[in-house]
């Protein structure tokens, strides 16, 4: 059933019920690490409500894509260990695994290994969630012979290292940069440069979107686990 309130009403609700889970949360007695990454969890929803609303226009597309960033940010609490650290690898590969089950090779993923931290754990998984949506509904994934490579290095020639993270579409028909910026854009152009202090790079090639995040590895975002060869992994899918 369709949700008869407009997008302020919906929103005021959601702002509501959040604010009832946090008193909850904060009654309930829990150890302040688990209780202190929830409320992240939860903080994060709240900037994902707000930035959602602002740049979505009706209410069905709104509750469309906002449960899909909902999902991503929870997709990473599955994905943490008992520190609440997340492995970059099984975040990009759940959130493919998540868009899409086609059969062949839809993906293919390479990279040492690189633990990020919670913050830094939801802000590149919501990048990731856009970069895969887009895939799917306007990009390479909207099409059987479409690929994506997931490729990421760290440099340690700086202090700190730098993660770099490539992505790499083919045999998509090619989308052009839209006037009109979208939530997706935020996150890939100012979420990311204001809360982990990352540069991106978009460009729209013919056969698809090549997207460059380089991410300083300082102590807060997460580390580099040394030295293991590099592992690569196709996703076998739908």
């Amino acid at each position: 059933m369709t949700d008869p309130r407009d997008p302020a009403e919906r929103l005021a609700a959601l702002e509501a019920d959040n604010a009832r889970l946090r008193r909850q949360l904060d009654a309930a007695g829990l150890p302040d690490g688990l209780r202190h990454g929830m409320r992240n969890t939860m903080a994060m929803m709240r900037t994902v409500m707000h930035r959602s609303a602002e740049r979505t226009a009706d209410v069905e597309s709104y509750v469309a894509h906002l449960d899909g960033r909902f999902g991503a940010v929870m997709r990473v609490q599955a994905a943490t260990d008992a520190f609440g650290e997340a492995d970059l690898h099984t975040l990009i590969s759940d959130e493919l695994m998540f868009h899409l089950a086609r059969e062949g090779e839809q993906a293919t993923l390479a990279g040492p290994r690189v633990r990020l931290r919670p913050k830094a754990a939801q802000v590149v998984a919501l990048a990731l969630h856009e970069l895969t949506s887009n895939a799917v509904e306007h990009g390479s994934l909207a099409l059987p012979q479409g690929r994506i490579r997931a490729a990421w290095r760290v440099s340690r020639e700086a202090e700190p290292p730098v993660l770099t993270l490539d992505w790499a579409e083919t045999g998509g028909s090619g989308i052009r940069a839209s006037d009109r910026r979208g939530f997706g854009t935020d996150v890939l152009t100012e979420m990311l440069a204001d809360d982990l202090g990352a540069a991106v790079d978009l460009h729209y090639e013919p056969d698809g979107l090549r997207c460059t995040i380089r991410l300083p590895l300082t102590a807060r975002i997460g580390c580099h686990v040394a030295e293991e060869p590099e592992t690569a992994w196709d996703s076998d899918t739908r």
